[in-house]
């Protein structure tokens, strides 16, 4: 029974030339699901008479854009089509979890670049203490070291001891000579090949964590972005460098979130640790959900707001 539902509807969807190799871009067919998804970058339900074309307007349509995780550049759209059962908002959550997951995977499968192979990798989103990974080490570093990866990888140009110094300290009374001492233990523990001095910089190049996140999120891959996102950046640091890239990201981050209005990846945010009393975003989910699932989100809004009012 399944087989022949599939070929008749296989059938009725060639009889509106919806079949392999036909152009469905909005430019040439009008109002559609995956035509308008690709044009506009953002999930779109279509019902019926919604379509441009007369031939589609007894078909419903729920299409997601599908991204390159590491340019963001758009590749196609997931999409589903079908009959009066598909106006649900079930439809467009579907696509849109099946895009991310493909995102997820293409992620996955794409090989680094050839000049990434030798580079030095620095984890510090979600941790206290940042993790190295350099030539073949993997070395947990204090947090003060941590501090300084962050700042120094921000900056490949360098740093002088003392802009470092302000990067790092926000006691002002604190001496140059407490920094070279820091300095001096890092450089034994990573060695003179990796941290340089005047200025102080990294030697190598150093693909960190945060980096991925600003870099997809400049190219338009959110989902990505979200994906590489594992929390705060070294989130009990208090180093004025940490703190001002910490804020930028999640500002940055969320911003996006908000602006693309995908409730998936609002509702990924949102229950997080870091998300849980991140009202914006609350606030974007409970308009971005069905009207069914809005009064418990409008209510989760009322008590953030009158918590943080107080």
């Amino acid at each position: 029974c399944g087989s022949r539902a599939d070929t008749a509807a296989r059938r009725a969807a060639g009889l509106m030339n919806f079949v392999e190799g036909a152009r469905w871009a909005e430019s040439v067919a009008g109002t559609n699901a995956p035509g308008t998804a690709i044009a506009v970058d953002r999930p779109v339900q279509v019902f019926a008479a919604e379509h441009f074309l007369r031939p589609v307007q007894r078909w419903t349509c729920a299409a997601a854009p599908l991204h390159d995780p590491r340019t963001g550049r758009v590749l196609g759209a997931v999409d589903i089509t079908g009959g009066d059962r598909l106006a649900h908002p079930h439809s467009l959550a579907f696509v849109q979890a099946v895009a991310r997951a493909a995102e997820s995977h293409l992620a996955l499968l794409a090989p680094p670049p050839a000049s990434d192979v030798d580079a030095v990798r620095l984890s510090a989103l979600g941790r206290d203490e940042a993790l190295l990974v350099a030539r073949g080490r993997r070395l947990r570093l204090s947090r003060r070291h941590s501090e300084i990866l962050v700042a120094l990888a921000r900056r490949p140009e360098g740093l002088s001891g003392d802009e470092l110094l302000v990067e790092l300290y926000e006691d002002e009374s604190v001496t140059p000579v407490t920094l070279r001492a820091e300095l001096s233990r890092l450089r034994r523990l990573l060695g003179p090949d990796l941290l340089e001095s005047r200025p102080y910089r990294l030697a190598v190049p150093v693909d960190a964590d945060f980096d991925t996140v600003t870099r997809r999120l400049g190219s338009g891959a959110v989902a990505a972005a979200l994906d590489a996102y594992a929390g705060p950046l070294l989130p009990g640091s208090g180093a004025p460098a940490v703190v001002r890239l910490r804020r930028r990201i999640e500002e940055q981050l969320r911003a996006a979130l908000i602006a693309r209005g995908d409730p998936g990846l609002l509702s990924d945010w949102a229950y997080s640790p870091w998300g849980e009393e991140d009202l914006p975003v609350w606030r974007a989910l409970a308009g971005a959900v069905p009207a069914g699932q809005r009064p418990a989100l409008q209510a989760r809004v009322r008590g953030l707001d009158a918590e943080q009012r107080g």
